[in-house]
């Protein structure tokens, strides 16, 4: 009877382990051939050299990283910082006051409100950057009808302004869902209790709503920052050759100038970036 009640709950762990395995094995596949096989590839070529007529040679070589500290591509990654830092700002700006208006709206409001925020992803991305060019052309719409007030034409594309416009309006919803999901959770109570207690409503959103939706606000700024800083497409089709991010110039090393290990080490030195921005945003919201 002992070595019966014994085996059973052996037999048990044994299945649970076996499910378990079974339910995980297709996402650990996934994740392994198409996120850690890319990415030991990539630190594979970061030290070799570059061939005679592109591609790989395989010599080590420690070249790669130390062209990263060329003033050229660090006035790169530089420009590149600041127009996703500006681009996430100006989302926060927006996709704040935005969240919480739809919060307090009813709740068939909210449902049609929320769908009109993720509408934009239902379109081809490249369709919707190509969309703002129409707009902002010399002969665009915008162009048309500000000529019609007897203004411009002006130039409107091709400058860090465009661009930042472009990852606005690309990003903006992955901002406003988080914002929306932590301002949804709050407890109305307490919001209540703060007014009950005599603050106004600007007290009560610097000292209730703010501090309580910290989470939400770091999560939206690592949705925008992450994707703006590495996006190529926007900064190439609205911002011509006038401007150039990182994206553009890890792109450029593999298809233009065929460097293939210096855009591997490019590419990891982007990846290295982003993992500390991420590990800095959780350590920010577990102290938050």
């Amino acid at each position: 009877m002992k070595s019966e009640v014994k085996t059973q709950p052996v037999s048990r762990s044994r299945g649970r382990r076996l499910g378990a395995f079974v339910f995980l094995s297709p996402g650990l596949t996934y994740l392994v051939v198409f996120m850690l096989v890319p990415l030991a590839l990539v630190m594979s070529y970061t030290v070799f050299q570059r061939g005679r007529f592109g591609g790989v040679v395989y010599e080590f070589t420690t070249e790669n990283f130390e062209r990263l500290i060329d003033p050229l591509y660090l006035s790169v990654v530089g420009e590149s910082l600041k127009i996703a830092a500006i681009t996430t700002v100006l989302a926060l700006l927006i996709g704040y006051p935005t969240a919480y208006l739809i919060a307090q709206l009813p709740p068939r409001w909210k449902t049609m409100a929320l769908v009109a925020i993720v509408l934009p992803f239902w379109t081809s991305f490249i369709i919707r950057v190509y969309a703002w060019t129409i707009l902002l052309s010399g002969p665009g719409l915008l162009n048309s009808a500000l000529a019609k007030l007897g203004l411009g034409p002006f130039e409107l594309l091709y400058n860090q302004g465009t661009i930042m416009a472009g990852l606005l309006y690309s990003y903006l919803p992955l901002m406003v869902l988080p914002l929306y999901a932590a301002i949804e959770r709050l407890d109305p109570q307490l919001r209540e209790a703060s007014a009950n207690l005599g603050a106004s409503g600007f007290t009560t959103f610097r000292k209730v709503t703010l501090p309580l939706t910290v989470p939400g606000v770091l999560t939206g700024c690592m949705f925008v920052f992450v994707p703006s800083f590495g996006n190529f497409v926007v900064p190439d089709m609205l911002g011509g050759n006038k401007s150039i991010m990182v994206g553009n110039l890890i792109r450029n090393q593999f298809l233009s100038a065929r460097d293939w290990p210096f855009g591997a080490t490019l590419a990891l030195a982007l990846i290295a970036v982003l993992v500390l921005l991420l590990i800095a945003q959780a350590w920010a919201a577990r102290r938050a």
